[in-house]
């Protein structure tokens, strides 16, 4: 799924959106084979209920949780076809491992019931009412948000906070405080923002730089060849979470049920913090740092990351980081030590955290690190993915709302 996003640039908040009805799609095969794992009917918003099919015998339980999720992407993503491929392969790998046919005939039919389910619950979410409204027209003004260089792209889902979240009684349920207001006054506090931002960017340690690209996950970035520019493949910040959810299921050994569900739990944190976030992000509608330290500061300023296309405040990566270390840290512990492996593949480095965390505040640092982001909008994303992490929490698993707030690095 993710090599498909990265093919398609899906953009942040969409991603998660495949993700979450995908790993939904596997968990609810789980839940209605195993009565230790309960039903998210009564639990999500709207979320059907699900019946096992009595005609279908002879299934893997397992199997089938697995042909759920790559059903659902399959129809979902704008390339999903491109899974067809991926499935042959896989079910190739099953029959070379001597599972029966008639197994595997029994589990992709239960499977894609389950998915058929699914895509209803997704499409009553109402995303695709997005394209029949207005196209968004940037605000003029000082201190509203304008598109970026190199590519000056659209903004990205200016209304994504009008569809249907999973556990949120509003999107603006944990609608923060407002930012710091805009002033061109260099005693202000956002001239003080914008002069820490600058300041940072004129003596980046390797450690904040390494951080930085880490964390970049930007779908959109650009590399500018002279008369080219050419896409560069980068993973959304939903995808590294992901990634980790895998990374820490594997260390822990936990099972195939465990890791289905914490997959799951995952997915509907990431999708209801993009939801509470773009909410913010096009409310306040606030500058990029990049677009008011070249105007009122110095002219010549590029920050090291490319700037995503849409409003500064909140951080959407504090937001997602948080809300997705809560989950992760309830059922893996407040002090779960593992190596980050996920951007290996896209050429970067390794990095090992103390926590889930411990990561998620570097998350939302390495948007300051990397020029894109300023302070408020960082502490005040992560303020938010707290709070939005332990309310999936609370409302999937009756866990008791205590936020866990870590000192910043």
């Amino acid at each position: 799924m993710t090599d498909i996003m990265v093919n398609d640039v899906t953009n942040p908040p969409l991603a998660a959106r495949f993700f979450s009805y995908a790993t939904l799609a596997g968990y609810e095969v789980i839940a209605q084979n195993d009565s230790s794992y309960q039903s998210m009917h009564g639990l999500l918003k709207n979320y059907p209920q699900l019946t096992k099919p009595q005609e279908i015998t002879g299934y893997s339980t397992e199997l089938s949780a697995v042909l759920a999720m790559l059903e659902t992407a399959k129809k979902m993503q704008p390339s999903g076809v491109l899974l067809d491929s991926l499935e042959v392969q896989f079910l190739d790998s099953c029959r070379r491992e001597g599972l029966a046919e008639e197994v595997i005939t029994s589990s992709l039919a239960y499977a894609q019931s389950v998915s058929k389910a699914m895509l209803a619950y997704a499409k009553a979410d109402k995303y695709n009412r997005i394209s029949n409204y207005p196209r968004y027209t940037p605000k003029e003004g000082e201190g509203n948000w304008y598109p970026t260089p190199p590519a000056y792209f659209a903004p990205v889902e200016p209304y994504f906070n009008t569809i249907r979240s999973f556990t949120l009684d509003t999107c603006t349920q944990f609608k923060p405080a407002a930012p710091v207001a805009f002033s061109t006054n260099k005693n202000s506090g956002f001239y003080k923002l914008m002069r820490q931002n600058y300041t940072q960017s004129q003596d980046l340690s390797k450690e904040h730089l390494e951080a930085a690209l880490f964390w970049d996950c930007n779908p959109f970035a650009l590399q500018d060849n002279g008369h080219l520019q050419a896409g560069l493949k980068k993973i959304s910040p939903g995808a590294h979470w992901l990634g980790i959810t895998g990374i820490a299921c594997q260390k822990s050994k936990a099972d195939f049920a465990k890791s289905m569900k914490v997959h799951a739990m995952v997915s509907i944190a990431l999708m209801d913090g993009f939801i509470a976030c773009w909410d913010e992000k096009f409310r306040s509608n606030r500058i990029r740092p990049e677009t008011a330290i070249r105007k009122y500061i110095d002219p010549s300023y590029r920050p090291l990351l490319q700037t995503p296309p849409f409003p500064e405040y909140l951080s959407g990566h504090s937001t997602i980081s948080a809300a997705s270390a809560v989950i992760l840290s309830h059922y893996f512990g407040d002090a779960f030590e593992y190596i980050d492996t996920v951007e290996e593949r896209f050429g970067l480095p390794s990095r090992t955290f103390s926590s889930f965390q411990e990561a998620a505040i570097e998350a939302g640092l390495s948007r300051f690190y990397g020029g894109i982001h300023f302070m408020d909008a960082i502490d005040n994303g992560r303020k938010q993915g707290l709070e939005v992490g332990e309310w999936v929490l609370r409302k999937v698993e009756g866990a008791p709302q205590v936020l866990a707030v870590v000192p910043k690095k």
